[in-house]
């Protein structure tokens, strides 16, 4: 088993920035991709970016430019830095990992993030 937890979520005027982390533990040999989703009340869940073990990376299209993805695999921590936070970035930002082939899918318990017009 693989655990998840977020931090870094909160409260922002629109043009800032906030930095999300989430640390894995447990069987952390097994994680392949680490990444965020999203999900903004009455709308479905959606990936933001996602990291490999070996640094390829994954972006929603329309978030490239602001948000940027990275990963410390020495710490088993993944990073989501969003800048130029705009209102419609407001959600529920879940961490999440998987292992080589999607065969297991391990899920954060969610960071609130609120961008304020």
């Amino acid at each position: 088993q693989v655990q998840l937890v977020e931090s870094g979520g909160g409260l922002v005027q629109a043009g800032g920035s906030l930095r999300l982390s989430c640390a894995a533990s447990g069987s952390t040999f097994r994680i392949n991709a680490m990444g965020w989703y999203r999900q903004a009340p009455g709308k479905q869940r959606e990936l933001v970016a996602a990291v490999t073990t070996g640094g390829i990376t994954n972006y929603a299209n329309s978030l490239k430019g602001r948000f940027t993805i990275s990963r410390d695999n020495a710490k088993n921590t993944v990073y989501l830095q969003m800048n130029s936070l705009k209102p419609e970035d407001t959600a529920v930002y879940y961490c999440h990992s998987n292992t080589i082939g999607g065969l297991y899918n391990y899920w954060g318990q969610g960071t609130q993030v609120t961008v304020s017009s």
